[in-house]
C-alpha cells in the first residue's frame, strides 16, 4: 500500500522544523500529524511551554505556529504495513530544497526518533539539497541537526524522559 504524508505545518516566520518519517495508520486515518493517542508529541509540545494539550486540531497546528515550529516528514511517499518505519520500502523524499528556500529563519531540524533522521542523512543530505556545515548549496541559512527520542507509544521511553530531552527546541524557538 502507498503512503502519503501531509503537508508540512509551517509558515514563514518558524525558526525550528520538527521531522518524523512518515504518518501511521491512526494518524492516516485522522489526517492529522501524530494522530494516535498514546504518541506523546502533543503532549510533549505542550508541556514545553507548560500549556494543556487542546484537542482540537486546528488550535493544535495554531499552537504550533505561535512558538514558530514547523512540523513535516522526511517521506513524501512510501510502501509499508501497518505504523513501524522499519517495515517501509521505495520511500520518496519530501522536496527540502525548495521548502527551505521558503523558509529561510529556519536554523534548526529536530528529527522526531531515529528513522527520520536516519532516511533524512541517507535521502536528503548524501545529495547536498539543502545546508549544513559540510555542503554548500544556493540556501544561504545554516542549519543544526539534533535526534530526540521518538514520541511514538513503541518508544517506551518514559514520558519525563522524553519530555527532558525535547526541552532542547527551546534554545531555538
Amino acid at each position: 500500500m502507498i503512503i502519503k504524508s501531509f503537508e508540512p505545518i509551517s509558515d514563514i516566520n518558524c525558526k525550528i522544523l520538527i521531522l518524523g518519517t512518515i504518518p501511521g495508520v491512526k494518524s492516516l486515518e485522522k489526517q492529522q500529524y501524530y494522530g494516535h493517542k498514546q504518541n506523546h508529541f502533543w503532549k510533549i509540545v505542550y508541556a514545553l511551554f507548560d500549556k494543556t494539550v487542546e484537542e482540537d486540531y486546528d488550535k493544535k497546528k495554531a499552537f504550533l505556529l505561535s512558538h514558530n515550529i514547523a512540523v513535516w516528514d522526511v517521506l513524501k511517499s512510501c510502501q509499508r504495513q501497518g505504523s513501524s518505519d522499519s517495515k517501509i520500502i521505495n520511500p520518496v523524499v519530501n522536496d527540502f530544497e525548495a521548502f527551505f528556500q521558503k523558509h529561510t529563519e529556519i536554523k534548526a531540524v529536530y528529527f522526531n526518533g531515529s528513522y527520520a533522521e536516519q532516511y533524512f542523512k541517507k535521502l536528503v543530505l548524501r545529495k547536498a539539497q539543502i545546508p549544513n556545515n559540510s555542503y554548500n548549496t544556493k540556501i544561504t541559512q545554516t542549519l543544526h541537526f539534533y535526534r530526540l527520542p521518538s514520541t511514538s507509544p513503541a518508544n517506551v521511553m518514559p514520558f519525563d524522559e522524553k519530555l527532558k530531552q525535547w526541552k532542547k527546541i527551546l534554545d531555538h524557538v
